[in-house]
């Protein structure tokens, strides 16, 4: 006889995602307002229907098995969905207006999908996104500028989220852009293209460079994502940024012959007392990018 269909429980697979996405049954269990032995037992009770186990654990770590790495991307696109079709029926009045600020980068590799699917799901909700460096998105932010901020940050010690600059959301490794195919580099001072300071890209590249007793020197400095790119296309310099967004026509650079490069993060800032629809857009912020 066939296998009867198993329709999943959407509470069990949240819970999953939860934990796949933080790395943690106890900051799962924070998020989800549980207690820890409520989100081990739903992960289990998950496991069994499936027949398959998602996730190897000990009590250092949680890691995603292949057949949990497999389910966690549809998982991911099967709450969105749920989510979209309940927020349609059940807050159809949900309106107004969210200013959100976001890193240029950012923006234009990971948000358009995530901004995409919210609007699909409040479309009563008109979104005003601004791209701008993060030193110009913190100062507009403590202005009252936005409801909103992604922001570049250093990376937290531990296993923390949360802390006084926001609830991280995404965690980026960092490698070295160059225009040179074979990752020939010049003699002499390494020429940099970097955007203005305070920079968290920028710092990471003179503070690798400088325990690594480098010489460097900025040759290029600019703002804008596009034009730093055209700097590196020129040959001006190297540049740094995260792993999964260098372009196709340009090469990077991961450890030797220059220094390794320390991650950094994305924090998500919110002002207080958020209306309703800027807490949708935070909720939809943090479970799509985490």
């Amino acid at each position: 006889m066939p296998r009867p269909l198993l329709n999943l429980d959407l509470d069990l697979v949240r819970t999953f995602v939860a934990i796949a996405s933080l790395g943690s049954f106890t900051r799962a269990a924070e998020t989800l307002r549980r207690q820890q032995s409520t989100v081990s037992l739903q992960l289990q009770r998950l496991e069994d229907a499936l027949g398959r186990k998602l996730l190897d654990r000990n009590p250092r770590s949680v890691r995603l098995t292949a057949d949990g790495e497999t389910f966690l991307t549809h998982a991911r696109r099967l709450l969105d969905v749920n989510d979209e079709l309940v927020a349609r029926v059940t807050e159809p009045a949900v309106h107004g207006t969210v200013r959100l600020g976001t890193p240029e980068d950012f923006a234009s590799r990971h948000l358009p999908e995530v901004l995409s699917r919210f609007a699909k799901a409040y479309p009563a909700v008109a979104l005003e996104v601004t791209c701008d460096l993060t030193l110009h998105l913190i100062e507009r932010f403590r202005r009252g500028g936005f409801d909103l901020a992604l922001i570049k940050r250093e990376r937290l010690a531990g296993p923390a989220l949360a802390g006084p600059g926001g609830l991280r959301v995404w965690r980026e490794p960092l490698v070295w852009v160059t225009a040179d195919a074979d990752g020939g580099l010049p003699d002499g001072p390494l020429p940099l293209v970097v955007s203005p300071s305070p920079c968290v890209y920028r710092k990471r590249a003179t503070e690798a460079l400088d325990r690594a007793r480098r010489p460097w020197r900025v040759a290029y400095t600019c703002g804008s994502l596009a034009g730093s790119l055209a700097a590196v296309r020129a040959g001006l310099g190297v540049t740094v940024l995260p792993k999964d967004m260098v372009p196709d026509d340009l090469h990077m650079i991961d450890g030797a012959p220059l220094p390794g490069l320390k991650d950094t993060e994305i924090a998500l800032l919110q002002r207080d007392r958020l209306s309703l629809p800027a807490q949708r857009l935070k909720e939809h912020i943090v479970r799509s990018l985490g």
